[in-house]
């Protein structure tokens, strides 16, 4: 495991090809080209997990800036994980959430596997069964 030292959170989001590999590398669902390229572009706020010079992780948030955001991306490539990387990440999202979103704003993430335990550490809580988490995927034909 390299030292967590030699890692850089830098603001901004990955290339699109960049993204693309972070996330099925990671083990998320690949994006399309154009999907990912118009998504990146909407963003909220992201950072860049950088280890000599080369990306390694990411984090984004989307939302409308005003009352709804969404965490999304959180993803750090196997072979970088354990160095704290996803808190790092999951830090400077928060950070800028604290600093620039307004009050009462609704913050929202789906926790893959066992990353509601991250999660959990910047105040995320199961909302269940007062609310239930839904999603549908567009399929290309």
């Amino acid at each position: 495991m390299p030292d967590p030292s030699a890692y850089e959170i830098q603001p901004g989001v990955p290339s699109v090809e960049d993204y693309r590999r972070l996330r099925t590398r990671a083990g998320l669902s690949d994006k399309s080209a154009e999907g990912a390229a118009v998504g990146l572009a909407h963003t909220w706020y992201g950072v860049v997990a950088v280890h000599g010079g080369d990306p390694v992780g990411m984090g984004r948030i989307i939302g409308d800036g005003g009352c709804f955001f969404q965490i999304v991306d959180i993803c750090v490539l196997p072979e970088h994980q354990g160095c704290g990387l996803g808190r790092r990440i999951m830090q400077a999202l928060n950070d800028e959430l604290e600093r620039r979103a307004p009050a009462l704003s609704y913050v929202s993430l789906i926790a893959d596997g066992d990353a509601h335990h991250l999660y959990r550490k910047f105040g995320f809580t199961d909302r269940a069964p007062k609310s239930i988490g839904m999603a549908r995927f567009i399929r290309a034909d």
